[in-house]
């Protein structure tokens, strides 16, 4: 700040007498050349008019006598404009001095209250050096990093230069770096939900990506500071199947998935969590009896609420082909539509041990937005078991569909009882 004021000051020096020296110059010598420049346009003037008298004289338009009175009257004319002009008179005050002097005194004066006023006098202030972050406030060159922390050695008070290094870090996977990071900066500012959740997953990544113990008590924090964070309840969840925890785990994921617009991408992911965590907390003693006060996410309520579109059925292992497949190889039940789109509308994952099994597909379980059950008039209902654990269908697997169904269609029932080749 103190070569700032310097350099003010020297430009302030100089500008002076750019404005200044004009403004003092310029008044004697206008008064001077319009005294000289009045004196001789009245003399070219009468100088004049003595010609066109002599020039009437000759040409008989005037007398002699009136052309005596003429010149007399010339002559007195001259004699007072020479009168006039050698009068002593007092200088005249000049506006442009005066201005040039309030100036001179008037801009030094006011120009550092003005900018105190008006200015920011912490532009130049070291800790607001932030600006070699790039994208998204992160930091990926390892010199500006390092510069970034010697800065924060000298100003650990500094939350936006911890923010960005945070970041930084995480981005990096420097994920002990990160927690160092995040552990200041929750110091610095310990009222931001956000902050907690990202600490939280940071120091997971560092403990071999385990959200238990401290983790778990920052995603607390952070859902006591904001129960909506949606980092924080997608962590939560994570945490709580960790723990076994697979009501908690539901609550907050279906918390979180009535928080997220309709067409983010993680959704259906979500709702795949939600649906293992109920199938796990129904094979738990009294965990029909939870599920039974568990809230449901608003869209699959709404799906429920419109049995137009879903279609429900059964999947079952023809005996015939019983020895060919193991107790944990996997199942898929897949819709799809009988024309166009190979791809699935809707997919739920088993094991062999599941079947015989029933099975419900709705508008809620879509794989993409834009590709519902209601939307098709045709559909297929196949089931396939997948040695590979791939849902494409490789040779070896075995399958068995239903032929084209119409969305709404009930108890369908699908025997696998052939070998795809």
């Amino acid at each position: 700040m103190t070569l700032f004021w310097i350099a003010c000051a020297v430009l302030l020096m100089v500008a002076l007498p750019f404005v200044v020296l004009p403004l003092w110059r310029g008044g004697n010598k206008t008064d001077n050349e319009n005294e000289i420049q009045r004196d001789a346009a009245n003399l070219e003037i009468l100088r004049d008019q003595s010609t066109e008298l002599e020039a009437d004289l000759r040409d008989g338009l005037l007398t002699q006598d009136a052309y005596e009175q003429g010149k007399r009257e010339l002559q007195a004319r001259l004699l007072e404009e020479v009168k006039i002009s050698g009068q002593p008179t007092k200088p005249p005050r000049h506006p442009a001095k005066a201005l040039a002097i309030v100036l001179a005194i008037s801009l030094p004066l006011f120009s550092v209250p003005l900018y105190l006023t008006l200015g920011n006098t912490k532009a130049l202030l070291p800790q607001q050096d932030v600006g070699m972050a790039g994208d998204f406030g992160v930091i990926r060159s390892e010199t500006k990093l390092q510069e970034l922390e010697k800065k924060l050695e000298q100003q650990p008070e500094n939350p936006d230069g911890w923010l960005v290094l945070a970041r930084s870090y995480g981005e990096l996977q420097r994920f002990p770096d990160a927690v160092r990071a995040y552990g200041q900066l929750v110091k610095l500012v310990p009222d931001e939900a956000q902050l907690w959740a990202s600490y939280a997953d940071v120091y997971a990544m560092s403990n071999n990506q385990s959200l238990l113990g401290e983790p778990t008590k920052f995603l607390n924090k952070a859902l006591e500071l904001d129960g909506n964070n949606t980092l924080a309840l997608a962590l939560s969840g994570s945490a709580a199947m960790e723990r076994g925890d697979y009501a908690a785990a539901i609550m907050h994921w279906t918390k979180l998935v009535n928080l997220l617009p309709p067409d983010n991408s993680e959704l259906q992911m979500i709702r795949d969590g939600i649906q293992q965590a109920r199938e796990f907390l129904a094979m738990q003693k009294g965990g029909k009896e939870k599920l039974a006060k568990l809230p449901a996410d608003k869209a699959s309520e709404k799906a429920a609420a419109n049995p137009a579109s879903t279609i429900t059925g059964k999947a079952a292992l023809s005996p015939v082909l019983a020895g060919k497949v193991a107790p944990t190889d996997t199942v898929f039940i897949l819709a799809r539509a009988a024309q166009g789109q190979k791809a699935p509308l809707a997919v739920l994952r088993k094991q062999v041990k599941d079947l015989p099994l029933q099975f419900t597909f709705d508008d809620s379980m879509a794989m993409q937005l834009q590709a519902k059950l209601s939307g098709f008039e045709q559909i297929v209902v196949v089931a396939r078991i997948s040695k590979s654990g791939n849902p494409i269908a490789q040779p070896g697997d075995l399958q068995g569909s239903t032929g084209i169904v119409k969305p709404g269609a009930k108890g369908l029932n699908i025997v696998i009882d052939t070998v795809v080749q």
